[in-house]
Formats: C-alpha cells, structure tokens, sequence
C-alpha cells in the first residue's frame, strides 16, 4: 500500500507534459507508481498544482561562497581578486557558523526545487592548518546542514595541497590542505554515507593537487566506486602553468593519471582545445557548467555543444551562489550558446531540463533519482503555470515555460523521498530562511 498519493496537475514525464498523473510513494521513499490519465484527484491524494519535474540537481555548490553575494560586485576586478574576499570569508568559517550558513544556504536551494547538492568542500581544517579535534568536523557540519534542510547531499571532499603545481599552500589554503593525497584519503575514508548523503572526491584542479598525487585520489574514488569531481580549465592562466609546468593541458594531465572516465565530472571546462574535447568525451567523462558563475566573473563560455556531441554528459551547478537557480543555469547555457554562436536552439527545453535533473543526479552518484518513474527516489518539485512570468502559455509547453520564463520563484513545493520539504513557497523546516541567511553572514564578518 503506499504512504502517500500526490495528483500532479501537470508533469514533466522527460520527453513531453502530461496532465492528471497519480504518484504513488512507498515507504522506502521511493516512487511506489505513477498512472497518467487521472483526470481529477483520487481521493486522500495531496495535490500538486502547477507543472511537477523532477527534483533539480545542483552538481556544483561552494556553500559558503553564499556569503560573498553582492560583496564581490562592488567595483571591478578578475577571478583573482575575487579570490582574495572569498579567503576572507573561508577564514572565519567554523564548524557552528559553517553548518549554520549550509543549513540556509541549502534551504535557499530546497526552495528553488533543489533536492541534491553537490558540495565540493575543502575548508577542512581550523585556520592555520590543525587539524579539529574531529578532523572530518567541516564535513560533517556540511552533511548535518543538508539534513536540517531536508536536502540530499553528495559531499564531493576535496584534496587540495599546493597553492599552484607544487608550492607551498599560501597562508589561507593552509586550513584546505591535508600535506599529502595519503593523508587526504586517509581522512575522507572516516566519512560515512546515510540516508541522504553520500561520500564522493573531488581534486581542486591542477593547480591545487601535484601531478604525482592525482593518481591517489582518482584511486580512492575508483575503489568506491564513488564521483569524482575537478574544476578544470576555468581560468586560462591555469593552462598556461599547465604547460608551463608539465608540457601539457590540465585535460592531457588528468588523463596521464587516470583521472578521466565515466564517474568523472569537469566543472566549468571552460578552456578547452580540440585534443580536450575528444579526450573528455571519449572518455564520458561529465561537464558541469555553472553560467552564472562564469559570467559573473567573466571566465568565458565553455563549448558545452561540442563537449556534449563529443560524448560529455550535460550537469549544472550554482557553484559561487550568485544566484541559486537551477532554471536560469539551464536557461542560461542555451543563451550564452546563443550569444556566442548567433544561432538559435542548440538544446531543446527537454534537454536542459534532463541536465538540471537526471544527468545532474547521476553526476552525483545517484542514478537512481532524476525521473518521475517507478523505482526512482520520491524527489519532485512543482512549479508554478500561473505566476506573472509563467501564465498564459498552454500547459503542454511547462518545459519550455520552466526553463525560459520561470525563476526559482515560481517553485511551489519540494518534496523529498516523498516528505514535504517546501510546501506552497515556504520551507517546513527552517521558518525564515532568509532571516537564517542574513544572521549566519553577519557571523562570518570579520
């Protein structure tokens, strides 16, 4: 029998609209059935107006970063100078006030129809290097965060040793760095999946894990079958010590040590030259691309067409939290392929939603979430056909209306292994999100 009914009045089934459809959720949380052509509600079901999709992914999160929003727009600058308040921030962070601006931060997430995150961590250690008395204490924080939010989490922990291809960590990468990958490796293995977290890896890039090291993580995150994640050509000064350093692009690099493969994910990719491009998809290693990141701090346009065409699987991220909006990630990866191609429609609205949801999940580890379907995790989000942005056009265009006109605004619910997480725009469990925001970043002001 199941726990729980919903009557979607329309849903995004992943290649077309569909409206009436009773979801059925099973007590493991999971979608129990799904039966179209249910015109009105059957009886006890919870009603969902609006277009319900599949829960959003959000495959890139830096979640502290949340606390430099609207500080690192006064003036101007490169990714660099940003770099520079984004240490400021990193130094005040302590497992209360981390978990503390997470927990909102993933809030925020969960009320723009996010249900997982990817939260590439490295502030692991107290300021200055030592480590905590728990040395997994920021992770952990990280994983407590997600749950007080009602999230899923995939905490992609991130060896990052060196300020730039073997030197000495500067004084603010001190609390990021483990010394060696052994040592990194030695302490993620003390990280523990749970219901609603699981353990990946991450390398910060090849500025921050020296190329005889990157083998050691790429195999830990092999022997666990786990993601693997690296931030890869975002800056074209990082490819230039690239080769200055090794002769080589950071893609060549990474696949000297074994780095790519199908549990991979480059975020950004930004970079790239041809030789790359073959490289990353011939080895079906991911892209995720954040846009409003990478124009925010004007790194440039990846070629996520020809990477996708290559054989490359298509995931977002909010990475630097800009904005925390997963359709206008989708919606602004068409535009800036637009933008710089002066053509129109390289993806349809079904394919930037399928990166938002099921590519970004599997992303994440979790294969099994991203679909409304039999089997899949009970994670869906509804979002709204009557709101100033999203009325007037017909219901059996909601892809296209979610991905270029709605915002994280629109999102309604969230509902999460069948629980309700947000219910008609407010969170069930943090009463006053952005009050949560507001004081967690008055925290963390030196």
């Amino acid at each position: 029998m199941p726990v729980k009914t919903y009557w979607l009045e329309h849903a995004w089934l992943g290649t077309h609209v569909e409206p009436g459809v009773a979801l059925e959720v099973g007590a493991d949380g999971r979608i129990a059935a799904l039966r179209t052509g249910a015109e009105t509600p059957p009886p006890g079901a919870e009603v969902l107006r609006g277009l319900t999709v599949p829960g959003l992914a959000n495959a890139h999160s830096h979640a502290f970063h949340r606390a430099l929003r609207s500080l690192v727009q006064v003036g101007s600058g490169t990714f660099w100078t940003w770099r520079e308040f984004m240490y400021q921030v990193a130094q005040n962070l302590t497992p209360d006030t981390y978990f503390a601006l997470a927990r909102a931060a993933y809030a925020e997430m969960a009320l723009a129809g996010i249900t997982n995150v990817g939260e590439f961590h490295y502030v692991h250690h107290a300021p200055g290097g030592a480590p905590y008395a728990d040395p997994n204490a920021m992770g952990e924080a990280l994983i407590e965060a997600a749950a007080a939010a009602g999230i899923r989490i995939t905490l992609l922990d991130t060896a990052y040793l060196s300020s730039g291809f073997g030197e000495a960590p500067n004084p603010h990468q001190l609390r990021f760095s483990d010394g060696t990958a052994d040592a990194w490796a030695e302490r993620v293995s003390a990280l523990k999946p749970r219901g609603h977290a699981l353990i990946g890896a991450a390398i910060h890039s090849v500025r921050a894990v020296p190329a005889d090291q990157l083998a050691t993580v790429a195999r830990w995150a092999q022997e666990r079958q786990a993601p693997l994640h690296v931030h890869l050509s975002e800056q074209t000064a990082e490819n230039e010590a690239c080769q200055a350093a090794h002769g080589r692009t950071p893609t060549q690099l990474l696949a000297d040590h074994g780095v790519l493969g199908p549990r991979t994910t480059g975020v950004h990719n930004t970079h790239l030259t041809d030789g790359d491009i073959a490289l990353l998809g011939g080895t079906t290693t991911g892209t995720c691309m954040c846009p409003t990141t990478e124009r925010d701090l004007a790194d440039g346009i990846g070629p996520a067409t020809r990477l996708q065409q290559a054989g490359s699987p298509l995931s977002l991220g909010s990475d630097s939290h800009a904005v925390i909006d997963l359709l206008e990630e989708a919606r602004a990866m068409e535009l800036n392929e637009r933008l710089r191609s002066r053509t129109r429609g390289h993806w349809t609205a079904n394919a930037l939603l399928t990166a938002a949801t099921a590519d970004g999940h599997a992303a994440l580890g979790l294969a099994d979430a991203g679909r409304l379907e039999a089997g899949a995790l009970a994670d869906f989000t509804t979002i709204a056909l009557d709101s100033v942005r999203t009325a007037g056009p017909l219901p059996r265009l909601g892809a296209e209306t979610a991905v270029f006109a709605a915002t994280a605004s629109d999102v309604r619910h969230t509902v999460v292994g069948g629980r309700h997480v947000v219910r008609d725009g407010a969170h069930t469990l943090v009463p006053d999100v952005p009050s949560a925001l507001a004081e967690s970043i008055a925290a963390l002001r030196g």
